[in-house]
């Protein structure tokens, strides 16, 4: 990867803050990013990637903040720009907000951290967890016990500390789908996706080995077992804690967790998705007076489960006023600074429906400029479903000690990218 030098920058293009991993980079090369920078914008052509003579500059922008890596070497750029979101991840774990006032607050701990995250331009340690063991926001307060390097930086186990111990061994599996679908204005869905992720709790004591089963169609033509709902996983990504050979030789999940809150894999299902929440709408215009809509949703998903906390945002002409609003449940919002309407509906139980109107004045006289046509979007969170039908199987804790541990899964699907265009 080789980044020769990190460097934090305000709005301004001024450093804040910085580290020489290499030495082999002039540090005033940096003047010329902001410079580059703006011209590519009025251009109207930014690019993530910057040259100046033989110098690259790889950069992020995050809040008020430019987080700029430079090389003068052909580096792996997507390892530079995975190095420069962990930054900001690990950054934001200490200090809770990533903007340019946390980082003047917190010179020396930033310091610390940019000497232990990358070593002559290579990322070393970049657990948040296993960095705070040693390096805290009282630096000047260390006990002598604390001033030994955890041997978590040093093991072969570098995610999970040693001597964990807890009274209660628990571990809690939440399964949390993300559905993405796009119909057009006549109903058909136009692309539809689901994109997962396991996430971790644990309170296990110990170094447990765990080993998770899913009802994996491959895993089960290995074994020979079709029976059941099985699912096809595609983009597969793992915590670092999985044996990867193991999964790739005979697809079980085995691993030794990181203590407390963890994403252990993400995945994605390309498949068709039935919309879970669907919606017809009718928008009327009538020039220089009014604009009627009304809005049917329909539940259509299982009718023992209920979406919580929905909102479908409906666009409406930005020169629109007066509004009034009829709903069958829920409330109804206008949100002039989005050009929506924003109809709330807390408790959406399967096969159920609701109808919307709202009435809105017009202006005498029309807008020169005609507008888009932006879509319908839904946010919603279904709990104790998955539109896929992944299952945990079974949750296998094994522990030298041979103690009982209790494993709790929860299922959660919720709208990803949820659109549905319109005819107005």
């Amino acid at each position: 990867m080789s980044a020769s030098a990190v460097f934090v920058l305000d709005l301004k293009g001024k450093v804040l803050i910085c580290r020489n991993y290499k030495g082999d980079v002039d540090m005033s090369e940096i003047d010329h990013f902001f410079n580059l920078l703006m011209q590519q914008e009025e251009e109207g052509l930014v690019c993530p990637v910057m040259s100046h003579g033989n110098v690259h500059f790889l950069w992020i922008k995050h809040s008020n903040l430019y987080l700029v890596a430079t090389t003068n070497k052909n580096s792996n750029a997507s390892l530079v720009y995975a190095f420069l979101y962990k930054l900001v991840e690990v950054f934001t774990e200490y200090f809770k907000e990533l903007e340019e006032e946390s980082i003047q607050d917190n010179f020396v701990v930033v310091y610390e951290l940019l000497d232990e995250l990358m070593d002559f331009g290579f990322p070393q340690t970049t657990d948040s967890k296993i960095l705070q063991e040693y390096i805290t926001q009282q630096g000047n307060k260390l006990e002598v016990s604390k001033t030994k390097v955890p041997t978590t930086v040093t093991n072969a186990v570098s995610w999970r500390s040693e001597g964990l111990k807890y009274k209660k061994n628990e571990v809690f599996i939440d399964v949390i789908e993300s559905i993405n679908v796009l119909v057009n204005a006549n109903g058909s869905v136009m692309s539809s996706d689901i994109v997962g992720s396991i996430k971790l709790k644990t309170m296990l004591s110990g170094m447990p080995e765990l080993r998770l089963g899913l009802n994996d169609r491959v895993l089960f033509a290995i074994t020979g077992r079709d029976k059941g709902k099985t699912v096809t996983m595609e983009d597969v990504k793992f915590h670092q804690c999985v044996r990867l050979s193991r999964f790739e030789g005979d697809r079980t999940i085995s691993f030794i967790p990181p203590d407390g809150e963890s994403e252990l894999m993400s995945y994605r299902i390309n498949t068709h998705v039935k919309p879970l929440i669907w919606i017809e709408s009718v928008i009327e215009k009538f020039s220089h007076s009014r604009v009627e809509i009304m809005v049917k949703a329909k539940g259509q998903f299982k009718k023992q489960s209920v979406a919580n906390n929905v909102e479908i945002r409906v666009p409406v002409p930005s020169d629109a006023d007066s509004p009034k609003f009829k709903t069958s449940t829920g409330h109804a919002k206008y949100v002039p600074e989005k050009n929506w309407v924003v109809w709330s509906i807390k408790s959406f139980p399967g096969g159920k429906e609701f109808l919307m109107r709202a009435h809105f004045g017009l202006p005498s006289v029309e807008k020169d400029e005609k507008e888009g046509k932006p879509p319908i979007t839904v946010k919603f969170e279904i709990p104790y479903f998955t539109v896929s039908g992944i299952q945990v199987r079974y949750m296998k804790i094994i522990e030298k000690s041979g103690y009982q541990a209790l494993p709790w899964v929860r299922y959660i699907t919720q709208s990803g990218d949820y659109q549905l265009r319109t005819n107005n």
